[in-house]
């Protein structure tokens, strides 16, 4: 609170130079990237802030450019192609006709088994440095599962429904899972469970093997070798073990493969009950019917299985208001925070 005295209630951005002092409104230009183990993809939004009193209310949130979808490219087998993943970003800022400087705060978000590549550093830094001044680099679980409750819409519907809302976004390599009501994320967990956790070339061979993916493969007598075929009775029989974790952790269970944990935070310790139920992440384009085209991964299978145990599980299940882009919508349009007369971006 002294830090906020001491700038006398003026508006702070992460692009230099800009502080406005007694402005009814303000509008911010903001950017969120992800940076995920199967897919990379960025947005633009415009926030519109009022003056109320002695603070400052988001009023307006729009997204006005969605980047392409890119699969996250590798160098080999542990190492993520920094360079390639700069030229996409790159074009994308042309694409949108936006100037770096011209955006005022953002965040990157390195999710899933991205952050623990050896070059996620690299990454971080070179994004930072291209994306407008981001405000922060962030990896964490928690934080992932926040922006995907509230890019998902889970957030804003406990607040219009009145409801307890669980959203459950899965990714490549890792699952969040929130609960939301009166508008706040109340509880979260993550676990490692995701569509690629192993990646198959368009022969159907396999080319890359997470470590969560042999102790599925270990626990259910299935060999995952690098270059062999994987038979679809196994990547069946994966996706099944998969999503019958991913519903132990939503029940706040602590579910195993191999004798070891798949939660990456604390099991879910909330106990009201869920009244509806949403999805996000890239395997939510295939639960709600939005994508039919295989990426050689166990996304398609994964969702089959959660679709069917959803449907039976309890609560309502919703369609989410963003899928895929869910984090990244959440990242651009989330991360401001305001408090008393000075808003920090």
């Amino acid at each position: 609170m002294a830090d906020e005295e001491a700038q006398g209630g003026r508006i702070f951005f992460s692009s230099t130079g800009r502080s406005l002092v007694d402005e009814d409104e303000v509008v911010v230009l903001s950017v969120g990237v992800d940076i995920g183990s199967s897919t990379s993809h960025l947005v633009f939004s415009r926030i519109v802030l009022e003056r109320l009193d002695s603070r400052y209310v988001v009023t307006i949130r729009e997204t006005f450019y969605q980047s392409d979808i890119l699969l996250t490219p590798y160098c080999g087998e542990d190492e993520i192609d920094a360079a390639a993943l700069g030229a996409f970003i790159e074009r994308q800022y042309r694409d949108a006709k936006v100037d770096p400087d011209e955006i005022d705060t953002g965040a990157l978000i390195l999710t899933g088994v991205a952050v623990g590549r050896r070059n996620a550093r690299n990454i971080g830094e070179l994004f930072a440095r291209q994306a407008g001044k981001m405000v922060a680099v962030s990896a964490g679980d928690s934080l992932e599962a926040v922006m995907a409750a509230h890019g998902s819409g889970a957030a804003a519907r406990s607040i219009r429904e009145g409801a307890t809302v669980m959203n459950v976004d899965v990714g490549g390599g890792t699952s969040k899972i929130a609960i939301c009501a009166d508008g706040r994320v109340s509880d979260l967990t993550a676990l490692d469970l995701g569509a690629r956790l192993i990646c198959l070339d368009s022969g159907g061979r396999i080319m890359r093997i997470e470590e969560a993916a042999r102790r599925f493969a270990t626990e259910l007598g299935i060999g995952l070798e690098s270059g062999a075929q994987l038979a679809p009775e196994s990547a069946r029989a994966l996706a099944v073990r998969m999503a019958d974790c991913l519903f132990e952790a939503m029940a706040g269970g602590s579910p195993m493969a191999a004798g070891r944990t798949l939660l990456r935070l604390e099991p879910l310790s909330q106990r009201a009950p869920v009244r509806q139920l949403t999805f996000s992440g890239g395997v939510a384009e295939y639960v709600y019917g939005r994508e039919a085209q295989s990426y050689g991964d166990l996304g398609a299978l994964l969702a089959q299985e959660i679709r069917a145990r959803a449907e039976r599980w309890g609560p309502k299940l919703e369609r989410a208001s963003e899928g895929i882009r869910a984090t990244v919508i959440g990242a651009s349009q989330y991360t401001t925070q305001v408090s008393g007369s000075t808003i920090y971006v």
